[in-house]
C-alpha cells in the first residue's frame, strides 16, 4: 500500500490539473480522480510492480477520459411546438407496428418467444440460448428459422413488399383484434 500512497501523494495534484484541463465540471474531475486512485489500489501490488507509476497513472486517466468521452452524446434541444409525426409521415417499416401483434400470434409459440426475446426485447442470441439450455448454433438456427416464418406470414397476412434493395416498402395494415 506504501507504493500506492506515494505514488499518489506525488502525482495527484498533477493528475487534477490534467483532469480538469479536459473536463470543465469539477466535481466530474474530482469523481475521475477517485476512479484512477480506486483503480491503483485494485492492482495485485499495488503500483509496486509498476516501473513507472506516473506513466501507469496518467494512462489509467487517459483511458477514463476516452471512455468518458465515449459515453457523451452531443444533444440537441428539440423545439416543444415541433407537429407529432402522423402514420403518412412514417416509413413502412415504422408503420408495420399495426400489423406486427397480429402476426406475432399466428406464429407457433417457440417462434413467438424466439423473435419476441431476441428481436423485440434485445436479448442476445447468447443469452437466448443459456435460457432455453441450447448451444449457440442451435439458438442462432432457431431464431432464423423463426425470422424466416415471420418474414412469410407478414407477406401474406399484411401484404407486405419489399423494394430492390430488400427494405420493406409497402403493405396492408391489418390491426390486431380487439
Amino acid at each position: 500500500m506504501k507504493c500506492i500512497t506515494d505514488a499518489w501523494e506525488k502525482h495527484q495534484h498533477e493528475l487534477l490539473r490534467f483532469i480538469a484541463a479536459r473536463v470543465p465540471d469539477n466535481h466530474e474531475a474530482n469523481d475521475l480522480l477517485q476512479e484512477v486512485f480506486l483503480r491503483a489500489t485494485r492492482m495485485e501490488n499495488g503500483l509496486c510492480g509498476v516501473e513507472n507509476p506516473r506513466a501507469w497513472l496518467f494512462q489509467v486517466t487517459r483511458n477514463l477520459l476516452i471512455d468518458l468521452y465515449r459515453l457523451r452524446k452531443d444533444e440537441v434541444a428539440l423545439d416543444e411546438n415541433l407537429p407529432e409525426a402522423t402514420s403518412a409521415q412514417l416509413a413502412p417499416v415504422d408503420r408495420l407496428t399495426n400489423c406486427l401483434p397480429r402476426v406475432l400470434q399466428e406464429l407457433t409459440p417457440e417462434d413467438r418467444e424466439a423473435i419476441t426475446l431476441c428481436d423485440i426485447e434485445g436479448m442476445s442470441q447468447q443469452a437466448y440460448a443459456a435460457h432455453l439450455s441450447l448451444t449457440l448454433p442451435a439458438a442462432k438456427s432457431r431464431v432464423q428459422r423463426a425470422r424466416k416464418r415471420l418474414r412469410a406470414q407478414l407477406v401474406t397476412a399484411c401484404q407486405v413488399t419489399f423494394d430492390e434493395s430488400g427494405q420493406v416498402c409497402c403493405f396492408t395494415p391489418r390491426n390486431s383484434p380487439e
